[in-house]
């Protein structure tokens, strides 16, 4: 139910006294002593307007001071302003309230549905961690458990072991130097050293870095540019990352005698680059949140080629690090594109 507006309210209750004052003088002029013909009419309209007057002080006054208690209550010391109300009327006062109590209630509702899906990407990260760090922790202490019960004096698997061990520490080491370069690309503590540098001979130099990884699919690797040297003002050490990252990304998805190109061209002031595939590809439902640590677009979580699962959320990061963009374009089936521009030196 919608009720009137309060100034409508105190007009209301001033007729309603007029009605009351015009009948009780009618009621003193009939049965009690004569009344003059102008008081007659003069008491009960006075009557009226002094209870419209009066009520429209007190009630605006009362308004006006549970408002201010109001907002002290709900506003944080951030938002905390001095409420006045000396212009306003008693309609436009509630008026305001009634629109700032519905932003605030829209305010704290997106803040409670960020609240709680900054608690479910921390239970899902904590999940992730635990399940990333609990095979190689559980295969060392597998090896460890071995050589304590006899396997150490065994010179035909004692070694063996060792090595096994000594390389599910490095995925632990790699997984922890992945997470901590992270967390400061995060909080911009990791300093960014910008230099002059030819990106075409980079990327040539990542894909021979990546190469033994692509024959063991049979996937070509390639590179495509519009020019011989493309300079570009970045990090070489950091852009060398993300290449490496996007193309270790579309040989571990890729198919079987499949191909990866490196394209790289100039628009204007940008030189933008793109690692394509001809792999699995990825829905678009994932999209939103392929760029988050850990997150698996296989369900089964299954890590076949032994990545850290740190490769896209480093790129992302790297790349806004460079006050630039990464996009991704992709379709099941026929494969994925990755593509990020950098400043033209």
């Amino acid at each position: 139910m919608k009720y009137p507006k309060p100034s409508l309210l105190i007009f209301y209750g001033s007729l309603a006294t007029l009605g009351f004052s015009f009948t009780f003088t009618l009621f003193v002029h009939l049965f009690i002593s004569e009344v003059d013909s102008t008081l007659f009419f003069i008491i009960p309209i006075l009557g009226a307007v002094f209870v419209y007057i009066i009520f429209s002080f007190l009630l605006r006054k009362f308004v006006e001071h549970r408002l201010s208690l109001l907002y002290r209550s709900i506003q944080t010391k951030k938002e905390a302003t001095s409420v006045s109300y000396e212009d306003e009327s008693l309609d436009s006062m509630i008026e305001s309230a009634e629109k700032d109590v519905k932003d605030w209630q829209s305010k704290q509702g997106q803040e409670i549905l960020k609240l709680k899906e900054q608690e479910n990407f921390r239970r899902e990260f904590l999940g992730n961690l635990a399940h990333e760090l609990k095979t190689p922790v559980f295969s060392i202490q597998g090896y460890i458990l071995t050589l304590l019960e006899g396997g150490l004096e065994d010179e035909t698997i004692n070694k063996k072991f060792l090595e096994r061990a000594s390389v599910s520490t490095d995925r632990i080491v790699s997984i922890l130097g992945d997470l901590d370069q992270i967390t400061k690309l995060e909080i911009d503590a990791l300093e960014m050293h910008l230099e002059s540098f030819d990106i075409i001979k980079l990327a040539s130099e990542c894909i021979e870095g990546v190469e033994l990884n692509a024959e063991e699919k049979n996937i070509t690797l390639n590179l495509k540019n519009s020019s011989d040297d493309i300079y570009v003002n970045a990090d070489r050490k950091r852009i060398a990352q993300v290449l490496t990252n996007l193309l270790n990304n579309s040989i571990s998805y890729g198919k079987e005698n499949g191909q990866t190109t490196v394209s790289i061209f100039t628009i204007d002031d940008l030189v933008t680059i793109e690692v394509a595939d001809n792999g699995i590809g990825i829905d678009k439902s994932h999209f939103s949140r392929l760029f988050e640590r850990f997150y698996r677009v296989e369900k089964s979580r299954n890590r076949h080629e032994g990545g850290t699962g740190l490769g896209l959320a480093i790129v992302k990061h790297v790349i806004d690090s460079h006050q630039q963009k990464i996009a991704v374009k992709s379709s099941l089936g026929i494969g994925s594109q990755f593509t990020f521009s950098l400043d033209k030196a």
